[in-house]
């Protein structure tokens, strides 16, 4: 028993120093060990329309080590966050919901119109391959657009809220942005038309692309 115990310790510091070496080797981890990556949630799942996002999704102030200005919107697609850079070292993080297979993009944009409660007129591409869709929805409560929208350049796509809080940390849309409103609704006070948006591949791995660490309080 006495053998057993001294084998579980001596196990236990080779992982630990294994856990030490991988972190020292990349500087650039995104989460320290504490906060492991999650599985996505299965959107094609039934839920409950007000369920709130999964805890890892939570708005919140993490430490940015990257190179982009104060200002900047950074779209994680790959781990499905949105950094808006504070300065200082500083990020707001928000969980977002990307564009399924087949629907993602990458580049630099910047914000050019900014509405609340947008109206909602699915581009012409969208209806050809979903005609069901309205031509037209007015803004509201029950509009997939949410509670506000920025709009991107020249693009059919948007940073917005969404009537279906539950898809967030998904990849489910046409290849627009989705936060839940309450979270659009803050980032919506932040940003300024103008604002520059980098959208990161869906391929690129973030460790390498976006260093940063959780803040700790």
């Amino acid at each position: 028993m006495f053998a057993a115990a001294v084998r579980a310790v001596a196990l236990a510091a080779v992982a630990g120093a294994l856990v030490s070496t991988n972190a020292a080797a990349n500087p650039f981890m995104l989460f320290a060990p504490a906060e492991p990556m999650q599985a996505m949630p299965d959107t094609s799942a039934p839920s409950d329309d007000t369920a709130a996002p999964q805890a890892r999704f939570k708005r919140q102030t993490v430490t940015y080590l990257g190179h982009e200005a104060p200002g900047t919107v950074i779209i994680d697609t790959p781990n499905t966050y949105l950094y808006f850079v504070l300065g200082n070292g500083r990020a707001m993080r928000y969980g977002i919901g990307v564009g399924r297979d087949g629907f993602t993009w990458s580049g630099v944009q910047a914000i050019t119109k900014k509405a609340e409660w947008p109206d909602w007129t699915p581009p012409e591409e969208m209806i050809a391959r979903q005609p069901y869709l309205p031509r037209f929805m007015a803004g509201g409560p029950s509009n997939p657009l949410g509670a506000r929208a920025m709009y991107l350049g020249g693009t059919v796509y948007r940073i917005h809220g969404t009537n279906a809080p539950q898809t967030i940390g998904g990849r489910v849309s046409s290849g627009c942005i989705r936060l839940t409103n309450e979270d659009v609704s803050d980032l919506y006070t932040r940003v300024n038309v103008g604002t520059k948006v980098v959208v990161l591949p869906a391929e690129r791995r973030v460790d390498t692309a976006l260093p940063v660490h959780p803040v700790r309080y």
